[in-house]
């Protein structure tokens, strides 16, 4: 759901609501508390105090208690504007909304603490006992809330208006919903969630980690992160590869002019790490790998002969994310992206622009995505010049060619304003895992700005000089943001294609020790990632040891296996084939490999 059609829904007026509520009863049992801000978020509400004591557990229980009592109350919410100094009058003894009646006069920000653009009136809401500085939307009455569809879930620290000079309040968060089974599966969804959180499986299956003194953000992989790396390299390398990339690779480091060209250090320099300075000249990381595809393009002359031209490079990237903003796999500073560019002309702009998306939706059927939409992200004429390159014709023309091609060919999209990238509208690929968390994993970006000013040009078939077209585009988005989704996505259960160990070979004792080594040679010729545990441990715990590394076959070999020449087979799933001519198990998974299947 868009954030717009969130706010005009009956679900963000029930939590909205729903704070209210909650605020109510926080005061009932703190008269001496003080309110700040609650406002409905993504997936519930939240509201931030300022109380004499710490909250606990059995506080959230007590509150929650007296909310269910309030909401069957059968209150209405009855909205009155008010001046200011009515509203100074009101919440006399409460400073935080004395603060938010302040800017809201000015006209600078609303109760939540959000800019506005234009000075409001200003309201406030009753229901029952309680009374808020708010501008709603509210339900009509308690009674449109259920009870049964409500719940606290936690309580956390917050800076009043997000400022670390600021006093540490509390903040308790809670959900709501329309039913009691729309509550019950979003908190098992929240649960499954925590078991899948991939920060969680990436150090249990030794995947990757951070380090101090290497930096935050700065992501190192293990053994087994790097095999997750490789097998999504080739997947795309053979994607590629069929639709007809070519593939580059640039350096990390450039000078400064570069960047100052393509207008990435105007309008982006935020985002960049500091620069360094050698022999007089100041060179950047590398934020993304474009201006220096575009070098590549226009180091020949071209012709329309030669487009398209796809330019696909695997390369790290560097973006100097804020702290508060880094998030395990999902938000990083060192990036290694599935990137390319695809330089055409405005007639094969539609046949290249759905040559990407069908390569998305091929991932999608590789990694079992059922659930998808493309958000194609617009410009705003308010940040023309500042945020966006500053012409208004090309942006709506630009803007309109992508509108239409997604309508032609039936693409489901929804379209999100003040989100584009500064050179042109992109399509940003927001995807649901197995237990339904949305991301948003990747990009398909039209640039019609920096071309030109990298003088980008071909001949077309009337010997005329044009500027081409760009298409930014990353299906695979990054490893790490891609690696972070499939960890939650499979539970780290990764199909036997991609899991880094595919076979684990397992002795009973060590008289099979000599025959494990010997199955685990034979596999390696085969290209099978195995291990064979010749340890000291019993054969039960090397079997819960490849379960709990989600290791997809393991194969036990006792004397009548080493005997027969043959093995008994273990799915991870507890499944269980004996006395297996290896031939045919190695048959079996060589099929599973090649095809990038699914099942095991």
């Amino acid at each position: 759901m868009s954030q717009q059609r969130y706010q005009d829904s009956l679900l963000y007026r029930i939590r909205h609501s729903a704070a209210h509520v909650m605020a109510q009863a926080v005061l009932e049992m703190f008269p001496e508390g003080k309110i700040a801000i609650g406002p409905p978020v993504e997936d519930g509400f939240y509201y931030d105090f300022d109380l004499p004591r710490s909250l606990t557990p059995e506080d959230l229980e007590k509150i929650e208690a007296r909310m269910k009592e309030i909401l069957r109350g059968n209150h209405p919410f009855i909205r009155k504007v008010v001046t200011a100094e009515e509203a100074r009058q009101i919440f006399r003894d409460q400073p935080y909304k004395l603060e938010l009646i302040d800017d809201l006069e000015r006209g600078e920000m609303d109760e939540h603490g959000q800019p506005l653009a234009e000075k409001p009136e200003i309201s406030i809401y009753q229901h029952d006992t309680f009374v808020d500085l708010c501008r709603g939307p509210h339900v009509e009455n308690t009674s449109q809330i259920n009870p049964d569809a409500v719940k606290l879930l936690s309580v956390a620290g917050a800076y009043w208006r997000g400022d670390e000079k600021n006093k540490m309040l509390q903040r308790i968060y809670g959900t709501a919903w329309e039913t009691k089974e729309e509550l019950e599966h979003y908190l098992w969804q929240k649960e499954e969630a925590k078991k899948r959180d991939h920060r969680k499986l990436g150090r249990e299956l030794e995947i990757y980690f951070f380090d101090d003194e290497v930096g935050p953000g700065l992501p190192l992989w293990m053994p087994n992160g790097g095999v997750l790396i490789e097998e999504l390299e080739k997947l795309a390398k053979e994607m590629e590869e069929r639709a007809g990339y070519v593939r580059v690779r640039t350096p990390h480091i450039t000078k400064e002019n570069l960047y100052i060209r393509s207008g990435h250090i105007p309008l982006y320099q935020d985002s960049m790490y500091p620069p360094m300075e050698l022999e007089g000249v100041r060179y950047y990381l590398k934020p993304m790998n474009c201006p220096m595809h575009h070098k590549i393009f226009a180091s020949k002359l071209r012709t329309y002969r030669d487009l398209p031209l796809r330019l696909a490079e695997y390369g790290t990237c560097y973006r100097y994310e804020k702290s508060g903003e880094l998030f395990g796999l999902m938000r990083v500073r060192s990036l290694q992206m599935n990137d390319a560019h695809i330089y055409c002309s405005e007639e094969q702009f539609e046949e290249e622009f759905m040559g990407v998306i069908a390569m998305y939706q091929e991932y999608f059927r590789i990694f079992g995505i059922e659930k998808y939409v493309m958000r194609l992200s617009l410009h705003s004429k308010a940040g023309l010049g500042k945020k966006y390159v500053d012409n208004e014709y090309l942006w709506q023309r630009t803007e309109d060619m992508v509108r239409n091609v997604l309508r032609r060919h039936n693409v489901p999209f929804v379209e999100a304003e003040d989100e584009a990238a500064f050179y042109g509208p992109k399509v940003d690929v927001q995807i649901w895992s197995a237990i339904g968390r949305e991301f948003t994993l990747a990009t398909n970006q039209v640039d019609f700005a920096v071309p030109a000013r990298f003088d980008l040009k071909f001949i077309n078939r009337e010997g005329k000089e044009e500027v081409p077209l760009c298409i930014h585009r990353a299906p695979l988005s990054t490893h790490e943001r891609m690696i972070g989704f499939l960890l939650e996505h499979y539970a780290g259960a990764f199909p036997p294609w991609l899991a880094p160990e595919q076979v684990r070979v397992i002795p009973i004792t060590d008289a099979q020790n000599e025959y494990a080594e010997k199955i685990a040679r034979r596999l390696r010729e085969e290209h099978i990632r195995v291990q064979a545990d010749l340890g000291s441990d019993r054969m039960n715990a090397k079997i819960r040891d490849a379960q709990r590394m989600k290791v997809p076959y393991m194969l036990i070999v006792g004397a009548k296996e080493m005997e027969a020449g043959r093995v008994s087979l273990r799915l991870r799933d507890g499944s269980q084939q004996n006395n297996l001519e290896l031939e045919e198990f190695i048959a079996r998974i060589r099929d599973r490999i090649a095809r990038r299947a699914p099942e095991l």
